[in-house]
């Protein structure tokens, strides 16, 4: 990789840093707009309590593109930028060019997405097992005698 883009990728993410650190210095928590939740109805308490949870999001998101920033900017100054931190291998100036904090090549990085999905899926697309109803019924229903005792 050339001096030159290397020097144009930097300064590239040192704005986006000093913007996204602007951007969580100048960041306000929107405050509740009544005094007291006695009188209030509980949609108006929900559409604060959700204001608050946007804006706490956006923050972490904006603290974690700050991180990665940091994590692509250090990895410039000990020589390890434009590598896959997995594999080693170059990562194409493409993908650079496009997301500058890029520390993993294409393959890497959709493997790292893979990792990150809710635990939650593998049990919602799970197929339910044929035998779960008989051994369910097993314990009884209000259709069998058993149940009428």
């Amino acid at each position: 990789m050339n001096q030159q883009f290397m020097e144009k990728l930097k300064q590239q993410l040192e704005q986006e840093l000093q913007e996204i650190e602007q951007q969580l210095e100048e960041s306000e928590r929107p405050e509740a707009t009544e005094l007291s939740n006695y009188d209030n109805h509980p949609a108006d308490n929900a559409s604060d309590l959700t204001d608050q949870l946007t804006e706490m999001a956006i923050d972490e998101h904006r603290g974690d593109n700050a991180e990665e920033i940091k994590r692509a900017l250090q990895a410039m100054q000990d020589g390890t930028y434009g590598k896959c931190a997995v594999c080693g291998e170059e990562i194409p100036q493409g993908r650079l060019e496009a997301m500058p904090k890029a520390m993993t090549c294409v393959e890497h990085a959709e493997q790292k997405e893979e990792e990150l999905r809710p635990v939650e899926e593998e049990v919602l697309s799970a197929s339910p097992k044929s035998d779960d109803f008989v051994e369910v019924e097993e314990f009884g229903s209000s259709d069998t005698p058993s149940d009428k005792n």
